[in-house]
């Protein structure tokens, strides 16, 4: 049986009283139910043996229950948006079949791994990428030797609580206070943390939950040392504290 004029799919909203989520599919509205959950099983992971379906409005109010095997999707009052709830009969628990930690996995010894020449590892070696490119290795370290080398040249010439301007490409020019001077644990390289004259920067001196500096919120900011040039630079007045 079929609805003459309306689309040969419809797209619905699954559920399941096992799982916390919802899916947005479409399905040819020409299958039968039996089909119907046959392809439900991927979705929510239910037997399709032990379903029972309940269809609900776009607005969640209950319509009824599709409990034909035989008919067809299109047979039911199921337009874009309703929602099919899937109950499992089958005695599963609920959050069974999201809880991934009880999937049996399959493991490798690495020793295993590295004999098989099907795996990514045996790829790239034989292309030589990545890290089993010996030159390209080199080239990246000396390349990051130089610029931590440069870096700590930079900020030799920095030292804490002199004054300064943080110049970075396609912003205003913003001064403040030099706190920090060094290495810092949430990037690699030298950091200049600044404290501004006016809340334009992003914390407090503190970063993934280590403190570095302190100053009030949104007072504080971390920038790479060529971007920071220190002098006399006199506080500015950006004219902040006319704003309501």
């Amino acid at each position: 049986m079929s609805v003459t004029g309306t689309p040969a799919v419809v797209s619905v909203s699954i559920s399941s009283n096992l799982n916390s989520f919802r899916a947005l599919k479409r399905y040819a509205r020409g299958l039968t139910l039996a089909e119907f959950k046959c392809k439900l099983e991927l979705v929510v992971g239910s037997p399709a043996s032990c379903m029972d379906l309940e269809l609900y409005t776009v607005d969640d109010k209950f319509v009824m229950k599709l409990d034909s095997d035989e008919a067809l999707l299109g047979s039911y009052p199921i337009d874009d948006g309703c929602r099919i709830h899937v109950i499992d009969r089958s005695g599963a628990n609920i959050g069974e079949y999201e809880d991934v930690t009880r999937v049996e996995k399959f493991e490798l010894a690495d020793a295993e791994y590295e004999k098989r020449t099907d795996t990514a590892r045996s790829f790239m070696k034989r292309s030589k990428l990545g890290q089993y490119n010996r030159e390209e290795m080199l080239k990246k370290e000396a390349e990051q030797e130089q610029k931590l080398a440069e870096e700590k040249a930079l900020v030799e010439a920095i030292s804490v609580g002199a004054r300064c301007e943080v110049r970075s490409s396609g912003q205003p020019n913003k001064r403040g206070t030099v706190m920090y001077v060094g290495l810092t644990e949430f990037k690699p390289g030298y950091w200049i943390g600044v404290k501004y004259d006016e809340p334009l920067g992003k914390h407090d001196g503190s970063v993934g939950g280590k403190r570095y500096f302190e100053c009030q919120p949104k007072y504080g900011a971390f920038v790479k040392p060529q971007h920071v040039a220190v002098g006399d630079f006199p506080e500015e007045d950006y004219g902040l504290d006319d704003e309501m």
